[in-house]
């Protein structure tokens, strides 16, 4: 429902605003600034700093009558109060009058500047939110000039003070406005910093272990007003009025973060360009302006030394570098003689890359497949969120069931807008069989076993009738592929069964292992479950963006079976090892394209750094070798493949690189230029993108509900931890004490039942291959199974039941 608009005066230009909202905001919405330091539109509003004080009057009302007061004019008689009002905590009233610019005001702003400098030290030269900071910017334009206290009076205290291996505090610099301390306690719910001490000894402190223990705390280096909080990547490293900017989309996980990374020419590169830091973009209806510190942190990869640069041919049994046209020829000549080929695409790959890798394998005849451990998609295609669907708008009348998903581990913005909805009214359904952080906030837990997932949800069924809104968010903890595609059925079937198939803001979403394996099953391709027996049977297997022999070792062993084997990849990985053709390709920053999230968004990523010499897009290898067959494929314009996409993928029609560039107004307002309202998060002129139309559904199949699995022993179920080892993340070396440990977690009757022991070192067999594993009891572990992190040098992508002696 449309909030109630009233008319107000702000400096004599009457606007309109919702009734409710802040006088601050209402006259940002109208274009005029407010100074503020504490108040955050993100934030519960709490008066702290006083910067926003403006005069503000009231249309005067007869206590007898309850009528407005009227002058000679006819028009409202308005009262001023006798102190400055705080803007950021009233809100607007019909007839309300809002001074922003008078001597009362100004002094007030020249008082608290004064004040706060009192205590701040005079390190703007070396700090490094120089040339970006709230608080210099303010001074500047509304400080005194002068100061009147000592430099030797000031408030000295510690520098330099780490919070933890992520965050540096500078305590003398901090001006006490609680935002980092009120984003982690109010948006994100990790209260892991707090205040300490009163008045001018006030420090922020932190109360976990490890230190600032909160996968979202790079944020409050951004909302920071001053250089108090400092990323420990970006100290020291730059000057932001060096910095170029490049918009980008967070390649790590299927929400589709907007960001940018800032970059640089510097000399330890070689007079290059390199990365220097990424900031979160503002896109309301994907992350808001937050980013959670995987994405943040986790883009050293692309400056990797042990990126491939040169293409590598199998000669006389080792891999050694050709020259580009030697590599294409090969490659085109064995799929031209080639009985039946075999593409396998990773869902890292942007959209451009597949349509590409689809048309050149099915020009030679050949078939392509999606390598990943979940399945379902193709019922997110006709079942999955709709256009005009939002997050952010779902609260009262929504249900949202979460499904065999640790979100806070696999994708933690929608961990967090799902919270959020949850405190504006939403109802928070978990079917899971272990506790997770989306416990604490649903109104139903459902700890079923594993394998059972997909029936706790069908049985839901009578219960959801009323529901206005019905989301469905399933993953792939302790599935198999059949298990995830029948999780996927079932909640089409319940969408179906309900009737919010097609309705806004309810839908079927895929917590995909990679950024764009939605985009996968857009092009159709789907994952199989016999991958071992397609790479027997194929003479030659392109995979692209996949590693299936370092997932695998049976997968390595087919693999070894195939008699020609092309690999498209970033690095030398266990399957481009086995390869027999290595073809370097351009990591994300160095080329543009798109994805599709799992809301089904697609959006732009463009050129931030430029391609170093060697590597090509995806996209383009898959053309050059198109074109020694005689096959007609774009390869230089990614926008002209996307208008290829639109002209025979239903799904894709009418899209285009500049429908995806257009950037319509959002609120809150951020800007660069008043760095003090929203922080250094940046605006976004470069695209929102396009969430794809549904397709039109097919029948959808009795639904297959896998039994959960018999006890046979010990049931170890791999699950997915935020930070891996995956190979985009080896190079974060800052991550590296939070990494994910080879620990096998057991509940502590189970590890008594096995004669084990916390910390003990035990060896086991799985998938054939032998694990060593530290043993670490948690009683949220269900009885009779045991979790290990995926990517720690062991493999395994589903649940294994493996017999162990007890002792």
């Amino acid at each position: 429902m449309a909030k109630k608009m009233v008319l107000l005066k702000i400096d004599d230009r009457t606007i309109s605003a919702p009734e409710g909202m802040l006088v601050v905001d209402a006259a940002k919405l109208a274009g005029i600034d407010i100074p503020v330091f504490c108040y955050h539109p993100k934030l519960q509003s709490v008066g702290m700093c006083r910067m926003c004080l403006v005069d503000i009057g009231r249309p005067l009302v007869d206590r007898a009558t309850g009528q407005v007061v009227l002058q000679e004019d006819g028009s409202p008689k308005i009262q001023f109060g006798p102190k400055l009002d705080t803007s950021c905590t009233v809100p607007v009233s019909e007839g309300m009058v809002v001074v922003t610019q008078s001597e009362k005001v100004a002094a007030a702003r020249r008082d608290v500047l004064e004040f706060l400098l009192t205590s701040h030290p005079l390190d703007c030269p070396i700090c490094d939110k120089g040339g970006e900071c709230p608080l210099q910017n303010l001074t500047l334009r509304y400080g005194p000039g002068t100061s009147r206290f000592d430099f030797d009076e000031k408030k000295h205290l510690g520098k330099h003070v780490p919070l933890g291996e992520l965050i540096w505090l500078d305590r003398e610099r901090c001006i006490q406005c609680g935002r980092c301390v009120r984003f982690q306690h109010e948006v994100v719910d990790d209260p892991v910093i707090n205040f300490y001490n009163r008045g001018r000894s006030l420090e922020i402190m932190t109360q976990s272990e490890p230190g600032f223990d909160s996968i979202f705390s790079g944020n409050t280096t951004d909302i920071c007003p001053v250089g108090a909080l400092t990323t420990a990547d970006f100290r020291f490293g730059a000057r932001p009025w060096e910095l170029k900017s490049a918009a980008s989309i967070c390649n790590h996980c299927p929400v589709g973060c907007n960001l940018v990374y800032n970059v640089r020419r510097e000399v330890k590169s070689g007079g290059g360009a390199v990365i220097k830091r990424v900031l979160p973009r503002q896109n309301e209806g994907v992350n808001e302006i937050w980013m959670c510190d995987k994405g943040r942190l986790g883009y050293h990869y692309v400056e990797s030394p042990d990126r491939l640069t040169h293409p590598l041919a199998r000669k006389e049994g080792r891999l050694v570098p050709v020259t580009w046209d030697e590599a294409l020829d090969l490659a085109a000549r064995k799929l031209k003689d080639a009985a039946s080929v075999l593409g396998v695409a990773g869902g890292h790959l942007a959209n451009e890359d597949m349509f590409n890798l689809r048309r050149l394998v099915d020009g030679v005849g050949g078939k392509v497949v999606l390598h990943s451990y979940m399945a379902g998609g193709e019922w997110t295609l006709s079942h999955g969120l709709p256009p005009a669907s939002n997050f952010g708008e779902m609260g009262k009348g929504t249900v949202i069931i979460v499904a065999a998903s640790d979100l806070h581990e696999e994708a933690p913005i929608w961990w967090l807008r799902i919270r959020q909805a949850v405190q504006r009214g939403a109802r928070l359904i978990v079917i899971h069989p272990r506790p997770t952080r989306l416990d604490s906030f649903a109104s139903r837990v459902i700890h079923c076993a594993y394998g059972a997932e997909a029936a706790s949800l069908a049985a839901l069924l009578p219960e959801l009738g009323d529901a206005e809104n019905l989301v469905i968010l399933f993953g792939a903890e302790g599935q198999t592929l059949g298990g995830t595609r029948a999780l996927a059925l079932t909640g089409a079937r319940l969408l179906d069964a309900i009737g919010r198939t097609g309705h806004p803001n309810s839908g079927l979403i895929g917590v995909w292992p990679a950024a764009n394996t939605q985009g996968a099953f857009e092009m159709g391709l789907r994952p199989v479950e016999d991958l071992a027996a397609h790479f027997k049977a194929a003479q030659v297997a392109l995979i692209a963006g996949a590693d299936p022999a370092g997932d695998d070792p049976e997968l390595a062993s087919a693999l070894a079976q195939t008699p020609f084997v092309i690999v498209q990849e970033l690095f030398l990985t266990a399957t481009a090892r086995q390869a027999d053709l290595v073809l370097p390709v351009s990591a994300n920053p160095e080329r543009e394209g798109s994805y599709t999230s799992g809301e089904r968004r697609v959006q732009r990523f463009y050129l931030a750094i430029p391609n170093r010499p060697g590597p090509r897009a995806d996209f383009a290898i898959e053309a050059q070798i198109a074109q020694r067959l005689g096959l007609e494929m774009e390869g230089r314009s990614p926008a002209l493949i996307m208008g290829q996409m639109a002209a025979v993928l239903p799904a894709f029609a009418g899209l285009s690189y500049q429908k995806l560039s257009e950037a319509p107004a959002q609120w809150p307002i951020i800007g660069r230029a008043d760095l003090y309202f929203g922080g250094t998060s940046y605006d976004n002129h470069q695209g929102l993108g396009v969430v794809l139309n549904l397709l039109p559904a097919a029948p959808l199949p009795e639904t297959l509900l896998p039994a959960a699995y018999p006890s046979l022993g010990l049931l170890v179920v791999p699950v997915t931890r935020l930070y891996d080892h995956g190979r985009m993340l080896v190079d974060t070396h800052l991550l590296d004490e939070r990494k994910a440990q080879p620990r096998l977690s057991l509940h502590p009757e189970t590890a008594a039942r096995l004669g084990w022991a916390e910390g003990g070192r035990i060896e086991i067999q799985l998938n054939g291959q032998p694990a060593q594993l530290e043993v670490h009891l948690d009683p949220g572990v269900p009885l009779s199974a045991a979790l290990l992190p995926r990517s720690v040098g062991v493999t395994l992508n589903a649940p294994v039941n493996i017999e162990i002696e007890t002792t």
